[in-house]
Order: structure tokens, then sequence, then C-alpha cells
């Protein structure tokens, strides 16, 4: 079955005008009503102005104002990676058992200016033949003054491991892992390195 379809209004006009030009296909059946499809004048839209707009109030702000972060912590970032040292040895420096032969501050630094102090201090460490080191790297300050970018709590300690995990300090460093409560917490890494060959 098919449709109707309703004509605008510049359709109808062409359409009476070629009706009324041509003859009639069967001259003995009246016209019905129905046979002239007409649309429904369109309604005048109101035009929008100031006076007749609706304001829709903004959300109000939680007291509470959480932030919400889709990367990992670099807590679980760290203890996500495998364990490549002795097990054993790698319990015990979790537990604090173990004390760092050398240990480094980067407070206060920048990243320009802690990025070659910490390449220094690995690459040295190693060549005397240390094991264990201890990179404090400080919990950070809470930067973030509510703008639309977000700034990064604790830069330094997101920064370190993954100059850690670069070369040329990567070749020389076994194992890096979140440094127990007594040797600076979430604020510092143990540094676990190679022996030398």
């Amino acid at each position: 079955m098919s449709r109707r379809r309703h004509l605008r209004p510049e359709e109808e006009e062409l359409w009476r005008q070629v009706a009324s030009k041509t003859e009639r296909l069967h001259p003995e059946r009246k016209l019905k009503p129905d046979d002239f499809v007409t649309t429904p004048a369109p309604k005048p839209r109101r035009k929008a102005t100031f006076e007749n707009a609706q304001l829709i109030p903004a959300p109000k702000p939680s007291k509470s104002t959480t932030s919400l972060s889709l990367s990992p912590s670099i807590a679980d970032h760290v203890s996500g990676q495998p364990v490549q040292m002795h097990r054993k040895s790698f319990d015990q420096m979790k537990r604090g058992k173990l004390r760092p032969e050398a240990k480094i501050d980067l407070h206060g630094m920048t990243l320009d200016r802690a990025h070659p102090v910490l390449m220094r201090f690995i690459l040295s460490a190693r060549s005397q033949g240390k094991r264990l080191v201890l990179v404090v790297t400080g919990k950070g300050k809470a930067r973030d003054d509510g703008g639309p970018i977000p700034v990064r709590f604790g830069v330094l300690r997101h920064q370190v491991p993954q100059w850690l995990s670069m070369p040329p300090l990567s070749s020389a460093i076994l194992q890096v892992s979140q440094a127990h409560l007594r040797h600076g917490g979430g604020g510092a890494y143990y540094v676990y390195l190679r022996k030398l060959r």
C-alpha cells in the first residue's frame, strides 16, 4: 500500500499549473477533494530572544573535591613490574631489611636539574660496585589550583621511574621498587643495580 506524500506549497502550485494544462484520462470520473493533496500550513516559529530564553542552572560544586585519574598510580606501576632479582633478596628489600649502600635526595630540584644528577649518581654507584641505592624524590606538593589543566602531584616522584626505565640507566638497573616506610615510603625508591662484569 502506498502512502501519500504531502506536497510543499511550491510543489502544490506547480501541480496545479500542470493539472490545468492537461487533459483528463477519464473525464467521466468525478474529482474527489482528496485527489489534491494539501499540506497544512507550517506553524510559525518563535524567534529566540533574550526575554523568552530559559536559564539552565549551573551544577552546584560538590563540597568534597575528588580528582579522577585514569592513569595507574605510580606505586601500582612500579609494583607491577616483574621481579628480576633473587626473590628472597627482593622480599627483604620490600620489608626494609636491606640497608641502602648510597642515597641521593632530589628534594626541591627541578626536572632539568634532577635528571643529570640522578644519571651521574646511578652510574657512579654501579661503577663503585654498589648494589642497593636509595633515590629520595619526596611526595610532592599540592600545586593544583583548580584550573582546567590538572597538575600532577609530585612531578619528580612520577618522572624518576620513567628515567630509570630508559637508556642508559635501564642497562645498569635490575629492579626498582617503592621504598619501605623506614626509608621514605611513597617518597623514595629502592634501585637495585646489576653486578659489574
